[in-house]
């Protein structure tokens, strides 16, 4: 299975789980991401977090792919009453449970925020809890992983090619 994590696009403000809209280049940001995904990738299905600027940008990806949109409340950043450890721990359920139910999709995409994309890749290549490791996201950064028989694969992160 192939997985597309997808940073949100720009918003007014990136405070943590806080419902602030997409801005005006926010929205371009997606549909960019969005043309690109859909000619060069696209997904059969897409997650994606429950806050407002993910949820926007998941809602222009799914319009222009024409595939669904589940929601959901554990893809959001960070809590302020949680942990790191906590944290890592909620990637690495729900990472398993997108797995799990996704199995009948070859590529999908999770639209999420860079705090969440940070603990899914750690998660994906089984890093160990103890490290401290950030992988930096940009509005609407795409980074494709993939499970393979005999690896995980990281084929690029951040990627912005469709902004420029």
């Amino acid at each position: 299975m192939q997985i597309l994590l997808i940073r949100h696009g720009e918003s007014e403000e990136d405070s943590i789980n806080v419902q602030e809209p997409l801005t005006s280049k926010g929205v371009e940001q997606g549909e960019k991401m969005s043309l690109r995904v859909s000619n060069e990738f696209p997904p059969e299905f897409i997650w994606s977090s429950t806050l407002q600027r993910a949820s926007k940008t998941a809602e222009i990806l799914g319009n222009i792919i024409g595939c669904p949109v589940k929601y959901l409340d554990e893809l959001r950043e960070q809590n302020d009453d949680e942990n790191n450890l906590e944290f890592r721990m909620r990637a690495e359920h729900i990472l398993t449970f997108i797995k799990e139910n996704s199995k009948q999709y070859k590529r999908i995409a999770i639209i999420t925020h860079g705090g969440v994309i940070t603990r899914l890749i750690e998660s994906f290549l089984e890093l160990p809890t103890d490290k401290n490791v950030w992988f930096h996201s940009d509005n609407t950064g795409i980074h494709f992983l993939e499970y393979h028989p005999k690896a995980h694969i990281v084929r690029f992160t951040n990627c912005t090619s469709h902004l420029e």
